[in-house]
């Protein structure tokens, strides 16, 4: 398997000075809110939005060095992810990301939320300072989006009626909105044509679906210690993903299973059961590669380069996590 990082070798430089910044960004006004900040951006995550940010700035500034812009928009895009993962942990009341301690962990549910809301504050004050009223709307409604998407993944708890569309619209508003749009942003503070925007548009959107559709898989395929959370965890949630409505077409008795919310002894251990005896993991696999194949058709409108072969090998990363 490609690790990450190694896609990122023509933004390895830009990521370091990210690192440092993102820091900085928060500043140490605030003694806790500085320690919750350092806590999340020491966390070792892999920086996939914004090396994709940077990547595509590269990808479209050819002759000449990316902007601060560019540079910035590239924070503002780790921090609204960074914000939107405090608070999903608190809903989730999660112990654990990346394998270290979730910040509601530490720090209490008072200290997560108003953590979440202050980086939610900030990208909003250093988007408006991008002085682009475009981007500005953009990652605007990435904001409202990721609200959006966590209100319907809670109204549609253990709801065995819904439909891989609407599963689709939920991801993209938790995952796929902020790729799609920050890609755009980072062709717009490039001046590409609104024809090339539309396409890096798609390119994030179609990649972030993927990457949620891999996601919502490795939670039935992985290790607890792979994932740093409990495998079958979105289950158990009731959060119905991919291969579980895929499942439920082959395996009635799953749907008894959902329906009583697992209340019995041995119902969740039986729904995993089920799920790994029916087609819905190969099917939810072959949706993720479905748009994984759409992304990488997208960036045929950038001109060869380092970077763009790095956005192309992209999606096939995606892709290889399930191996």
């Amino acid at each position: 398997m490609t690790p990450a990082t190694s896609l990122f070798t023509p933004v390895e430089a830009d990521l370091l000075l990210l690192a440092d910044n993102l820091k900085q960004l928060v500043g140490n006004r605030h003694p806790i809110l500085f320690a919750a900040a350092e806590h999340l951006f020491g966390a070792g995550g892999k920086r996939i939005r914004p090396a994709i940010v940077l990547l595509i700035s590269r990808a479209t500034m050819l002759e000449q060095d990316i902007t601060l812009r560019h540079r910035r928009l590239a924070e503002i895009t780790e921090m609204i992810h960074t914000a939107s993962l405090v608070h999903d942990d608190v809903v989730d009341e999660s112990q654990m990301r990346r394998g270290v301690p979730t910040v509601h962990s530490l720090f209490g549910n008072r200290i997560a939320v108003l953590a979440g809301d202050f980086l939610f504050a900030q990208s909003s004050w250093y988007l408006a300072n991008l002085d682009n009223l475009e981007v500005v709307k953009l990652l605007s409604e990435v904001i409202m989006d990721l609200a959006t998407g966590e209100i319907q993944q809670g109204l549609n708890r253990f709801d065995t009626n819904i439909s891989i569309e609407t599963y689709l619209k939920k991801s993209y508003y938790k995952t796929a909105s902020l790729i799609a749009n920050s890609s755009k942003a980072a062709g717009l503070l490039s001046e590409v044509s609104q024809e090339t925007a539309e396409h890096l548009y798609s390119y994030g959107r179609d990649l972030g679906l993927a990457f949620q559709i891999v996601d919502d898989i490795l939670d039935f395929t992985s290790t607890t210690d792979t994932l740093g959370k409990p495998a079958g965890s979105d289950l158990k949630s009731g959060n119905l993903t991919a291969p579980v409505l895929f499942a439920l077409r082959e395996k009635p008795y799953l749907e008894v299973l959902i329906d009583r919310e697992f209340a019995q002894e041995g119902d969740l251990e039986q729904a995993l059961l089920l799920i790994q005896d029916s087609q819905g993991i190969q099917k939810a696999r072959e949706l993720a590669s479905h748009h994984a194949k759409l992304a990488a058709e997208h960036l045929a409108v950038l001109p060869p380069s380092e970077s763009h072969q790095a956005l192309i090998n992209m999606t096939d990363y995606v892709l290889s996590r399930l191996y």
